[in-house]
């Protein structure tokens, strides 16, 4: 570790059981994540969808994704019913899309341009990235809800992505020091 990142750490590890639960969602912030919308079709034919930074792949075979909602979300029902979602991976430009499905709404897609993917479940215009995943499994994650999801649809363009780190919307750069 270089001087530079060793005088930013404590040196005294914390024990997690004591902390000061914004604290630790404080510390959890320091790891920079991509911004997703993640959509479905309800099973009374709304759409439903929310923003969610805890994606993550987990397989390539097969190709399987995940993500969590919290246990206490209006949506948690939706999602545990829905046979398919998508992720909706959110481009550098995009922070007022992640913000928009970030606040409770009556219908969260008015004035949002989607399509309805061909499982039925919405697919917002313009995202650098769709998946389309069938809902394999949930998995108990403490207060969230870790949902897997087995991708069998895609599409991809250019753009950098919407990152999140320290609470705050961000762009991911090149690193400097990079030689091209």
């Amino acid at each position: 570790m270089n001087a530079i990142h060793s005088e930013s750490l404590q040196h005294d590890l914390v024990d997690a059981q004591d902390c000061d639960p914004r604290e630790l969602r404080n510390l959890l912030g320091k790891f920079a994540t991509g911004v997703t919308v993640i959509t479905t079709r309800a099973a009374d034919g709304r759409n439903v969808g929310m923003t969610a930074n805890s994606f993550s792949s987990v397989s390539l075979d097969p190709p399987l994704v995940l993500w969590s909602i919290s246990r206490n979300a209006p949506s948690l029902t939706d999602y545990l019913a829905c046979g398919h979602f998508a992720i909706n991976i959110l481009g550098a430009d995009q922070h007022d899309i992640s913000g928009h499905f970030a606040r409770p709404a009556p219908d969260k897609f008015s004035g949002v341009a989607f399509r309805e993917g061909e499982a039925g479940v919405p697919l917002l215009d313009g995202v650098i990235a769709t998946l389309v995943c069938r809902n394999v499994t949930q998995y108990e994650g403490g207060d969230h809800l870790i949902f897997l999801g087995q991708i069998e649809q895609y599409r991809h363009g250019a753009g950098e992505p919407l990152v999140f780190h320290c609470g705050q919307y961000r762009v991911a750069a090149e690193h400097p020091g990079l030689n091209r």
